[in-house]
């Protein structure tokens, strides 16, 4: 059985106008056309739709029966056809996108506010989740893009740089480092340590470049652990240590009177990428969405 979207509409437009030639008209072909279309539906269902008469076409039963379905369904594929036109045309559409809070608070806002200013059909929604939670998400196929740092040699995740991160320490004012005029890894051997939380993609950067530089900062002993980057802020505004972070934090930390300063021997840092599931295909909105944050930010 071989039953084609030209034959179904042949079919519902003869049965609503009644005659082969205004169906032909509606169509924009000719008579025998359309009766070979609705001849062929009928031997591929083994069903006489209409009977024929010299100035009279009536629907039969089984026409009556299979009006409503061949409707519905031209209606559906011709529907879906229209769908996929605005899709691909981007009055329509929406974006996912899972980001640490942080740059989902001061990289992704003004980014998605020039986006939507375009195509201002297309909606963008922003899941602000642990770091560790962005690739979660992408993998289990909860958002589209993901903003964040892929593990290397990831099988199932693709990442495109974005902009690079450098790692910082964040002091309070009154702390005696802030007077040093150059800070080294090594200094903060004896401080009380505020990070992020075991597992954490930044934690797992830090952790390995420190041990690849030959640096012997005890993080598992000395690192008081802290889900949230606001926390960690919080929590050295508070003069209960000093923070290690990375330079996505320097507004905020600066506005909150916090002294931001880089260490030396070696700097470090971080790629964050658009991240996407390998397996998955993208969205024209998604995809021209991260085409617009590659071009913006580059």
């Amino acid at each position: 059985m071989d039953i084609t979207l030209k034959q179904l509409r042949a079919f519902v437009t003869v049965a609503n106008l009644g005659q082969f030639t205004l169906a032909a008209d509606k169509l924009g072909s000719s008579q025998s056309a359309v009766s070979t279309l609705v001849r062929q539906l009928e031997q591929n269902l083994n069903l006489r739709l209409f009977d024929r008469h010299t100035r009279l076409l009536r629907l039969t039963q089984a026409g009556m029966d299979i009006l409503p379905i061949a409707a519905r369904t031209v209606a559906d594929i011709e529907g879906m056809v229209e769908s996929s036109r605005e899709l691909n045309a981007l009055r329509r559409g929406k974006v996912t996108m899972a980001a640490g809070t942080v740059q989902a608070a001061l990289l992704l806002p003004p980014l998605v506010h020039g986006f939507t200013r375009l195509y201002p059909e297309i909606t963008v929604e922003l899941h602000d989740v642990a770091e560790k939670s962005v690739l979660e998400q992408v993998l289990n196929g909860s958002v589209d893009l993901g903003l964040g740092t892929v593990p290397e040699d990831d099988a199932e995740l693709i990442g495109t740089r974005l902009i690079t991160d450098e790692f910082l320490v964040v002091l309070h004012g009154d702390d005696p480092l802030v007077k040093r005029p150059e800070l080294r890894w090594t200094d903060l051997v004896d401080c009380k340590l505020i990070g992020p939380q075991r597992g954490n993609p930044i934690r797992d950067r830090l952790e390995n470049e420190l041990v690849r530089n030959g640096i012997d900062l005890p993080l598992d002993k000395a690192m008081q652990e802290v889900a949230l980057p606001l926390t960690i802020l919080g929590m050295v505004e508070g003069g209960l240590g000093v923070a290690i972070m990375t330079s996505a934090v320097t507004r905020l930390a600066t506005l909150m009177g916090l002294v931001v300063r880089t260490p030396t021997e070696p700097h470090i840092t971080r790629e964050v990428s658009l991240i996407q599931k390998r397996a998955r295909s993208l969205s024209p909105a998604a995809r021209r969405f991260r085409d617009f944050l590659l071009k913006s930010v580059h």
